[in-house]
């Protein structure tokens, strides 16, 4: 038997426009957008009146880690409760990321994540890493696109002596997706560089979270991306840049683009609103609490990613969702090298972005759409199916209150972490109900998050043109400097 679900009266917002309809919901796919839509509803459906509120699509999160095995510990967000934060803040999708160990075949640790994601609340998908290379590699990437509806591949540049993969491996991975039709995604920090910088700060004595970001200043990781985005360049491959924290790797993508290679950049909601003053916090929890990596930047950074957001430059925004509680990040007390990486933002990322972006006059509604949801779905192919509030697309909606406010604190947030990044800041712009695979999962502050109750979304590869365009333009390029 078949569930509808009307939602009446609300300004329907999409990446393109925004409109005044209702929309019809029948089981877990849009059935229609359009004026007064109350008459196309059987009897019985269940209605949400959301009148002088914003009916946009769910936001999709493009970069999480739940459940991570990481630098000695387990992230205390596992599928279930990752995503039903998500769904708390209007996060109705993400991608996460398989990361194999070292010589660990991508399919067995495919399948292991596969595993711990049975129980997600939301829908979701994977980015998968590659750690090394040989021949079984190349031929389990092939059966990750094929078989298993993966469309993009991670390099960790930093990490050196743990998941940090080389040039060769890059190269070799790069030029595989490209054949396969998919996207290789960077973490663009020089390793080589932050492994020696980490070694120099412990022997001047200074051990303390203030550490971290003096080991990785913006040059590390606008070098990164610039290499990174060159050894795209020469082999004709589109490239995406996760977490872009600086100016210097913004504008690596800026001056790419305007030659006109492909190339996309992720932005971080902290990066957006977090300076680096929380790293001189004198109390170590504190301050331990906000290590990441790339880390938080001084003040000066975040207005040239507000500006490549703005400009489309940038792209997407995500949070790196990777959360290790107090005892967790104690691991470093002594020496901050060991404090293991990650913060929260899974469920704060759409009102963050929303308040200082569509409140202050950076973004508006539909710029908001596109840099929460739309742009995530285009560039990993889930687009229409997500990202759009139309016909036939997936009913994952969040109906949203512009002028609704909250202060965001660790105490009422649904995440098991025991801190929260953004602790303290009170943000205009929030949902108010979000919507699921046509069901209600979050109404008016009731969270109704089911365990196991996403699907796993298959992303198709970009098809032969992808190869064969990408290929095209690099024989020009070539005949045009020979002649």
């Amino acid at each position: 038997m078949s569930t509808y679900l009307l939602i009446r009266g609300g300004t329907v917002v999409n990446a393109d426009r925004e409109f005044r309809a209702d929309v019809l919901c029948a089981d877990a796919v849009i059935a229609a957008v359009g004026p007064d839509l109350k008459d196309s509803a059987p009897a019985g459906a269940e209605v949400i009146d959301a009148g002088g509120h914003y009916v946009m699509p769910g936001g999709i999160d493009p970069h999480t880690h739940m459940q991570l095995p990481f630098m000695g510990e387990v992230a205390a967000d596992d599928f279930f409760t990752g995503t039903a934060a998500g769904l708390a803040g209007g996060t109705t999708s993400i991608i996460d990321f398989v990361i194999p160990a070292p010589q660990e075949p991508l399919m067995e640790a495919y399948r292991r994540w596969r595993g711990w994601a049975e129980k997600s609340a939301a829908d979701y998908g994977f980015h998968v890493a590659v750690t090394w290379w040989d021949e079984s590699v190349r031929r389990d990437m092939g059966t990750l696109v094929a078989e298993e509806g993966v469309n993009s591949f991670k390099h960790f540049m930093a990490y050196k002596n743990a998941i940090m993969c080389d040039e060769e491996t890059m190269v070799n991975s790069f030029r595989r997706a490209l054949e396969l039709g998919a996207m290789p995604t960077v973490h663009a920090e020089n390793g080589e560089l932050v492994y020696q910088l980490q070694k120099e700060i412990l022997k001047m004595g200074i051990t303390g979270p203030e550490g971290h970001p003096l080991s990785r200043p913006p040059i590390v990781e606008g070098e990164a991306a610039n290499r990174a985005i060159a050894i795209a360049d020469v082999l004709g491959v589109p490239i995406y840049i996760v977490h872009v924290s600086c100016i210097e790797a913004a504008e690596a993508i800026a001056r790419a683009r305007a030659r006109g290679q492909r190339v996309y950049g992720e932005v971080l909601a902290g990066h957006l609103v977090i300076d680096d003053e929380v790293y001189r916090h004198p109390d170590f929890a504190t301050a331990a609490a906000h290590v990441m990596s790339p880390p938080f930047r001084p003040k000066g950074h975040q207005e040239a990613l507000w500006r490549g957001l703005q400009s489309g430059q940038l792209h997407t925004t995500a949070t790196d969702h990777c959360v290790f509680c107090a005892p967790q990040k104690a691991a470093g007390r002594e020496d901050f090298t060991k404090i293991p990486n990650g913060c929260g933002g899974v469920e704060e990322r759409m009102s963050v972005v929303w308040d200082a972006g569509v409140g202050k006059g950076r973004l508006t509604p539909c710029e908001f759409v596109a840099v929460t949801s739309a742009n995530s779905a285009k560039l990993f192919n889930l687009y229409p199916r997500k990202g759009m509030v139309v016909e036939g697309a997936d009913a994952d909606l969040v109906v949203w209150d512009p002028r609704g406010s909250k202060t965001i604190s660790a105490k009422t947030q649904h995440s098991k972490l025991d801190f929260n990044v953004f602790e303290g800041r009170k943000v205009t712009g929030i949902p108010t109900y979000t919507v699921s695979r046509g069901r209600v999962a979050f109404a008016n502050g009731d969270l109704r998050a089911e365990q196991g109750a996403g699907r796993y979304v298959r992303r198709p590869s970009f098809g032969a043109d992808f190869t064969a365009n990408a290929l095209r333009a690099k024989v020009l390029a070539t005949s045009a400097v020979k002649r």
